[in-house]
């Protein structure tokens, strides 16, 4: 079942339509069916995937052993420009409603449930996606859980148990294969070129045109064989266990910072700006930790991406909360500020609360991956960075059919290209202030690019 909706310049469709009027969120002949059931723990998710998900299937969300994964695909959507987040919400709410549902779990991320992933621009040639799993396997603490989506139409399975029996028996669909050695080479600038770019961003910010802008490089990999997404995935996710690590049509990422979190009426932010690079030596590593604290440039860019995520909240709130101070969040091969911004939706406001896509609207793009303010940073992003950053840095995660879910902001990611699945593209930005100096953001940005580097092997 696939739908596009969501065509750049045009208001949402009131309803997601077939181009040839049928309606994928009817009660039949296209309408949906969800069933979860509570199940014995089948082993880690990523295992699961690697067992039944074919190389380019995947899809994930999962921190430290918990959260989802699915294969298969009961629905998709895709959803492009302006207005992306409105038409993937109104084809997901249509998705649900009045949809049969047996749920024996009842816990966010149970019963109904869709994967998405959307362009950081509205003006991006990559088309955003939602997409049903046909089975889900959820984990949060020692509850696992297995979900089912099919059409309303097809025969009645005699139970839940024996899609969760499945999930994790039989041999593997298709076997987890490394892509064999990697080559490297620029993308839309080198090196060089991208500093340049930096510190012509620092002579517009000195010269009082915006206060900071994040500036992305991407670089592209050519692997001898074709990249699976599960490989990738289970590296990352191996290597950067306290990321939200995940895997939505091609887009495969290990990402420190959650966008929003929307759970039985609270929402949760991280935001992530200030980055020290990590020597191994932890004594020293220490002291780059209280010096990462104590810069004046690192606070200020930190500041702003607070200041943004809170203002974006508080229309949607009756309170809003954030830190005085950020912590220093420890990842294997960076350092970064960090601070979680906590609030409490008002039911009150007219149309009820609004649901994690709308949230993620709201917040989308923050400082922390566009600068401020906003239409400043973003014009000198299309005039410095001379590359569509296709769905890095966008909006990627999950929602549930109450509204709720855990959308991240897709960084530390590549995005395997689909004709081609050997050729990826590795993505890394660096928030520039007044302050900033280019051949040190040229350093940060290497260091972003190593976990992906890393999980794909080569020179």
């Amino acid at each position: 079942m696939t739908t596009t909706v969501g065509r750049p310049g045009r208001p949402p469709r009131p309803r997601a339509l077939e181009p040839g009027g049928a309606d994928v969120a009817s009660s039949s002949g296209g309408g949906l069916r969800w069933r979860t059931t509570r199940v014995a723990d089948p082993g880690p998710l990523l295992d699961l995937l690697a067992r039944r998900a074919t190389a380019a299937s995947p899809l994930a969300w999962v921190r430290r052993g918990e959260g989802l994964v699915g294969w298969g695909e009961a629905a998709r959507v895709q959803s492009g420009g302006e207005h992306r987040f409105a038409t993937a919400a109104a084809a997901w709410r249509d998705l649900v409603l009045g949809a049969p549902v047996v749920d024996d779990v009842r816990l966010p991320g149970t019963g109904p449930v869709a994967f998405t992933s959307l362009s950081f621009d509205a003006a991006s040639a990559a088309a955003g996606v939602l997409v049903v799993p046909e089975v889900l396997v959820g984990r949060r603490g020692d509850v696992v859980w297995v979900t089912t989506a099919e059409p309303v139409d097809s025969p009645v399975a005699a139970s839940g148990a024996a899609a969760a029996a499945a999930v994790a028996s039989g041999d593997p669909v298709e076997p987890v294969r490394g892509p064999g050695a990697v080559r490297y080479a620029d993308g839309a600038l080198c090196g060089p070129r991208w500093a340049t770019a930096v510190a012509r961003a620092v002579a517009r910010i000195q010269a009082g045109e915006l206060e900071k802008v994040v500036l992305a490089r991407d670089l592209v990999a050519e692997a001898e064989h074709a990249v699976d997404a599960r490989w990738l995935l289970a590296r990352l996710a191996d290597a950067y266990p306290s990321c939200w690590s995940f895997s939505v049509d091609g887009l495969v990422g290990a990402t420190p910072e959650l966008l929003v979190r929307r759970e039985r009426g609270l929402v949760h932010s991280r935001v992530l700006a200030g980055t020290i690079r990590r020597t191994g030596d932890e004594e020293r590593d220490a002291a780059l930790a209280g010096s990462l604290a104590r810069s004046g440039k690192d606070l200020e860019e930190h500041e702003y991406a607070v200041r943004s995520v809170v203002s974006a909240l508080a229309p949607h709130c009756r309170t809003t909360t954030a830190p005085d101070a950020p912590f220093v969040l420890h990842l294997p091969n960076v350092m970064h500020l960090a601070s979680d911004v906590t609030g409490v939706l008002d039911d009150a406001r007219p149309g009820g609360a609004p649901g994690v896509l709308e949230l993620a609207a709201a917040l989308h793009p923050t400082a922390a991956v566009c600068g401020t303010p906003t239409a400043a940073a973003a014009a000198l992003i299309t005039e410095l960075e001379g590359m569509d950053r296709d769905r890095y840095a966008g909006p990627v995660g999950w929602v549930d059919g109450s509204g709720d879910g855990e959308i991240g902001l897709a960084l530390r990611c590549a995005r395997i290209d689909g004709a081609d699945p050997r050729r990826v593209r590795l993505f890394a930005g660096c928030g520039v202030v007044a302050g900033s100096d280019p051949m040190a953001e040229l350093a940060e940005s290497d260091a972003k690019l190593v976990p992906v580097r890393d999980a794909l092997g080569g020179a």
